[in-house]
């Protein structure tokens, strides 16, 4: 439980409808191998111990006394798992019969949360046979009262982010599900026992149902789901097991596959920071709160982490990603031009993947508006540390995009200006590189002002929670398109415009694609290659990335970031490598909002950005000991 992480699961035994002691006997088989395997949470399926599909036995008294000696008997055989285990039963309570699910810890039964909705339409008929509890009560076993109803929540002392409450089956598909109830009092786990029969499209509907419930509850939902030994008389169960966390599909068994049970880890502490982000998980109505230890302990990983967290692995969904970006930038861009009655800009050209895709997008504005991409001024302005490469994939890409090529060469300004201010030009200090970068912004600035346009910002996410851009030079514009794409991303980007390009832009793109990320304020080596490589100066951009959205938007503790990228990035990096630049990444993006605290207008593309009007709000003297 180590961060957070909870090992959960959800399972389908394979029982026997009516046989109570067999199916009790095939729940505990499997609850010891899941306890064997780390796993502290085990969620079965609705009235398992019997059996779902009981129809009018659940009238007969002998099952439901034998429901109630199986779970007292499974609580005690199970208790030296350690686990926390919901069980679907049948149970009386006074005058009526209620479909609940026990929660079992220790040896004990904790409590009994019960269905608030019973389906009454199509092939169920629940009301003929359950009854809803309108509020908690008790049931005595053994001389012990034990809490039943249907606001009980269940609160780990040793972990209390952890907090369980269970809706059952229909009680999600209903328009008052209990569950937002259940999350709004403070549930960060949802558990689901259900008995979701198999017909044609029902397994995409769940997952539509549980994603979004999981989503605005900012829950864990764990779905244990009929299976193998329900009656087939007239239906059929597919034991489909899910789980879920905040709209992510953690782990699935899809229907009538062969495994029973799904397995993942929840993380818990990062659902509680998220409401703490987004507020209103305060209701207070009336729940009775039940305690339990879980046992702390280091909950070893197998959920899936991406080391590209930015970037969608199914390439179908990176394409679609890719092209709303596109969207949100150059209509972003579009906006602000028509505002200004703008028909001209002025924009950088390097050859570099920052440019380049600014380029990309300021074309896509012009064409939007009807306007002759003459009017988009390129400007390359080679210096010092320009490389052959670099320049003729400017001048390629400028030329086969057809937008008007300008070409200043600054190295005479700045060696003048060096000089003005007594700068050695041997020594190639940061103020030999920034003047070449400012330079650059002046002439990018007067030539918008000769042209009655505005300059168009090239400099990235990545850029700028690093630090890495000259203040009042790369660092400025009057409109900043990439400013909320992470260099990652980036890439992404630049390859899916190439992919559906002609083969001239297509070529030039790739090229740019595959030239190291350089700012080339240093002279090239003496075979023309490029001399500075940003990564070898502050790090490989995947893991600043990495670091960039686990810092800002999960709000993640050094130590877990950390833990998380070795995880990650097993076999890529190792961890004092990682932990290296980890340091690297804090330091530089601490002390680097005094940049992003002035930054122009851009537009906001995804979950982390760091405008100052915006997501990050950050005292530019803040200490880096906050994480």
């Amino acid at each position: 439980m180590k961060h957070g992480f909870v090992k959960v699961a959800a399972v389908t035994p394979k029982i026997r409808v009516a046989d109570v002691a067999e199916n009790a006997k095939q729940i505990s088989k499997q609850v010891k191998a899941l306890a064997e395997a780390g796993v502290k949470i085990i969620v079965t399926p609705e009235l398992c111990l019997t059996g779902y599909t009981c129809g009018d036995l659940f009238f007969q008294e002998g099952l439901i006394a034998k429901a109630k000696d199986a779970v007292k008997a499974l609580a005690k055989e199970t208790a030296r798992t350690k686990s926390l285990i919901v069980v679907g039963i049948p149970l009386a309570v006074g005058d009526l019969l209620v479909n609940a699910a026990a929660f079992l810890k220790d040896g004990e039964i904790l409590g009994f949360a019960t269905k608030a909705n019973l389906p009454n339409h199509g092939e169920f008929y629940e009301k003929r046979h359950f009854s809803q509890l309108k509020g908690n009560t008790v049931v005595v076993i053994d001389g012990k009262e034990i809490p039943v109803g249907p606001k009980l929540m269940f609160c780990a002392e040793d972990l209390p982010e952890l907090r369980l409450a269970a809706e059952i089956c229909e009680d999600l598909w209903t328009p008052d599900s209990p569950g937002i109830c259940h999350a709004l009092n403070g549930a960060t786990v949802l558990v689901n026992p259900a008995a979701s029969n198999e017909v044609v499209g029902k397994a995409d509907y769940r997952r539509c149902l549980m994603q979004a419930q999981s989503a605005k509850a900012v829950c864990a939902y764990l779905f244990a789901n009929a299976g193998a030994g329900e009656s087939t008389t007239d239906l059929v169960f597919g034991g489909h097991n899910m789980v879920w966390e905040n709209g992510v599909l953690l782990s699935e068994t899809r229907p009538f596959a062969e495994e029973s049970a799904v397995i993942s880890e929840i993380d818990v502490k990062q659902l509680v920071r998220e409401r703490q982000r987004l507020g209103g998980f305060d209701r207070q109505d009336g729940y009775q709160r039940i305690s339990f230890t879980l046992g702390v302990c280091d909950t070893k990983l197998s959920r899936k982490i991406s080391p590209l967290p930015f970037i969608p692995e199914d390439p179908t969904e990176r394409e679609k990603r890719c092209e709303e970006i596109f969207a949100i930038q150059y209509h972003g861009l579009k906006k602000r031009m028509e505002h200004i009655g703008l028909k001209t800009v002025t924009i950088g050209i390097s050859g570099g993947l920052d440019s380049t895709l600014a380029l990309l997008v300021t074309v896509r504005a012009f064409d939007s508006l009807g306007l002759d991409r003459k009017g988009i001024v390129a400007v390359t302005m080679p210096c010092f540390g320009t490389s052959d490469r670099t320049y003729q994939n400017a001048k390629k890409l400028i030329e086969s995009l057809g937008v008007q090529l300008r070409e200043i060469n600054i190295r005479e300004a700045v060696t003048g200006h060096l000089k003005d201010i007594g700068a050695d030009l041997n020594d190639h200090d940061v103020t030999y590189e920034n003047a070449q970068a400012r330079e650059r912004t002046q002439v990018l600035m007067d030539i918008a002002n000769k042209t009655c346009g505005i300059v168009i910002g090239t400099g990235d996410l990545s850029e700028l929670a690093l630090g890495f851009a000259t203040y009042n030079g790369d660092h400025m514009s009057m409109y900043g398109v990439n400013a909320d794409v992470p260099k990652t991303l980036m890439r992404s980007m630049v390859q899916y415009v190439a992919d559906n390009s002609e083969p001239e832009l297509k070529a030039t793109l790739y090229d740019i694609l595959d030239t190291p990320v350089s700012p080339e304020l240093l002279p090239p080596e003496a075979d023309g290659t490029i001399a500075q490589q940003t990564e070898e100066i502050v790090g490989p951009y995947e893991l600043h990335d990495f670091f960039l959205y686990y810092l800002v938007r999960k709000g993640f503790a050094k130590e877990k970031i950390q833990r998380l990228a070795e995880y990650a990035f097993a076999g890529e990096f190792d961890s004092k490598t990682i932990a290296k630049w980890l340091e690297v990444f804090l330091r530089r993006f601490t002390n680097s909002q005094f940049k992003r605290s002035c930054l122009p207008d851009g537009p906001k593309v995804g979950s982390v950005g760091l405008s100052p009007r915006g997501d990050w709000r950050m005292p530019s003297d803040a200490s880096v000991e906050f994480v």
